[in-house]
């Protein structure tokens, strides 16, 4: 499979079950309905599970910018690719959003709350607070990227040449309770985005739907889980830079 094709096919997966998930237990009528938070985190956690192990070998299965930048700046990834890797990640993730639309429109029109129908494809502040939200951001992806240098290491080798390091050198299983734990833990505030491409293409696809209840996007809102996490990564990449002098 092309790195390219992968990342695509493994971010779109992890926002199908992402998404999925939040749907079935915030949509009105489904059979999931008030599952809870940690039905959602663990939704999430094995959403990522399922998207490393099939990009995993072929891309390296970043599926996050965060990811990416992080790895970028730590000299981990080329430069070159970085673009390309975003821009396929965001595509993935409003794929992924679309099919959870598709699968649970029925459920969508029979919800009138704005809210959690635009929670299902993005996140939000549980207290409106600029500062922590973003610290909250910050300090979630900081946890994800600092953690992933310190258990992957080099890049995977097969016959068909060097795939770039990423979460998919770390392992399947450890990644997923990784994203489980910083959901369970520090996911309370926001809802835990960080990833830029998760929260921002849900959002651009949630805008563009035709779901009749859906209120505004909460556009004054989406800078938070686009910059927090590159803040995060920037500062965990840094850092780890640091520690290895």
């Amino acid at each position: 499979m092309h790195p390219y094709v992968a990342e695509f096919m493994g971010t779109m997966f992890l926002l199908l079950m992402g998404t999925g998930v939040v749907a079935n237990v915030v949509l009105k009528g489904t059979l999931g309905n008030n599952g809870g938070w940690i039905v959602i985190t663990t939704g999430w956690a094995l959403g990522v599970f399922i998207g490393v192990v099939v990009a995993g070998p072929y891309s390296g299965a970043h599926l996050n910018p965060a990811v990416t930048l992080g790895l970028a700046v730590a000299g981990k990834f080329d430069w070159s690719e970085v673009p390309f890797y975003m821009a396929i990640q965001m595509i993935g993730a409003m794929s992924g959003a679309f099919l959870t639309w598709l699968m649970y429109k029925d459920h969508f029109e029979q919800t009138q709350d704005q809210n959690s129908i635009r929670g299902v494809f993005c996140t939000g502040p549980a207290i409106a607070n600029t500062f922590p939200n973003i610290m909250s951001e910050i300090i979630g992806t900081f946890v994800l990227i600092f953690t992933v240098f310190y258990i992957s290491d080099g890049s995977i080798i097969s016959e068909k040449g060097e795939t770039p390091v990423g979460l998919g050198s770390v392992g399947a299983i450890p990644v997923a309770f990784l994203v489980w734990v910083i959901g369970l833990s520090l996911g309370g505030t926001t809802g835990y985005a960080i990833n830029p491409a998760r929260d921002l293409g849900p959002r651009i696809v949630h805008a563009l739907l035709p779901i009749s209840t859906k209120g505004d996007s909460g556009w004054n809102y989406a800078w938070i889980p686009v910059s927090g996490p590159i803040i995060g990564a920037l500062l965990a990449a840094l850092f780890y830079i640091y520690c290895s002098l």
